[in-house]
């Protein structure tokens, strides 16, 4: 798959998420590293409490981290 110019590789999402919404940031994160709550929301249209509370999650878990208010994968 190719983006932005760049060569993208195939990604898989941990089995231990439930949620469909959880996937869908993960991979969104996998294609748009370093992304704000807010990019989040506007492309994925999840409401921010609920964007922040799925990084937060993810973040406990070991998957995302938070610098300077962007997340990305871990």
């Amino acid at each position: 798959m190719q983006l932005n110019g760049q060569s993208q590789t195939d990604v898989t999402v941990p089995d231990e998420f439930d949620s469909a919404q959880a996937k869908v940031v993960y991979l969104y994160l996998h294609v748009w590293p370093d992304s704000t709550a807010d990019d989040l929301c506007g492309a994925l249209g999840i409401n921010k409490g609920t964007v922040l509370s799925i990084v937060r999650t993810l973040r406990k878990q070991g998957y995302v981290e938070r610098v300077d208010g962007r997340y990305r994968l871990s």
